[in-house]
C-alpha cells in the first residue's frame, strides 16, 4: 500500500531506453568550435548570454573532437585547412553532427581563387547550412535547433556489449 500511495502522491513516467538516450542527445550537444576566420566572432557572440544556448545544452564547448559531438565550422576553408578540419571530424565520436556557418564555409563566399576551397560540403558531410557574412548568433540558434530537430527523427544507435564496434 505505500507503494501506491507514493505513486498517487508522485506520479510515475514510463518510457523506453532509445526515447530516453535521444532526449539527452538532443538536449545535450556540445559543440566543438571552429573558427578559422571572422564568422568565429559571431560564433564567440553565440556563447554570450543574449543569445543564452545553455537553453539548448550546448553552453559546453568543447575544445577536444573527442568530447564534442557537434562541429561548427566558421569561417573560409583552404584547401591546406581541409586536412585538419577533417581530421578533427573523423576523431569525433558517433553520432556527430556539421554547421558550416557562414557564406565562406557553405560556398566560399568571395574567394573564389584556387586556395579556397568552395564550399566544405566537398569534404564533409554538412547537416545545416547558415547563411549570412558574417551569420548572426540567432542564426546559428536556429541551426542548433535544426540538428536537434534532426536528432529527435532519427533512432539512436545503442551498442551491445557482445557486438564489435
Amino acid at each position: 500500500m505505500g507503494l501506491m500511495n507514493t505513486l498517487e502522491r508522485d506520479g510515475f513516467l514510463t518510457t523506453t531506453v532509445d526515447s530516453l538516450i535521444q532526449w539527452g542527445q538532443k538536449n545535450a550537444v556540445w559543440p566543438m568550435p571552429l573558427g578559422i576566420s571572422c564568422c568565429g566572432i559571431e560564433m564567440m557572440a553565440l556563447a554570450g548570454p543574449k543569445t543564452d544556448v545553455a537553453r539548448f545544452g550546448s553552453e559546453v564547448f568543447r575544445f577536444s573532437p573527442r568530447q564534442a559531438d557537434l562541429l561548427i565550422v566558421a569561417g573560409t576553408v583552404t584547401y591546406k585547412m581541409s586536412w585538419v578540419v577533417r581530421k578533427i571530424y573523423d576523431q569525433m565520436p558517433d553520432p556527430k553532427w556539421v554547421i558550416a556557418m557562414g557564406v565562406c564555409t557553405s560556398t566560399g563566399g568571395m574567394f573564389r581563387s584556387y586556395p579556397v576551397v568552395q564550399g566544405i560540403d566537398q569534404f564533409l558531410p554538412v547537416d545545416v547550412y547558415v547563411g549570412g557574412c558574417p551569420p548572426r548568433p540567432e542564426a546559428v540558434v536556429k541551426a542548433l535547433m535544426t540538428i536537434q530537430d534532426k536528432i529527435e527523427r532519427t533512432k539512436p544507435v545503442i551498442l551491445d556489449s557482445g557486438q564489435a564496434a
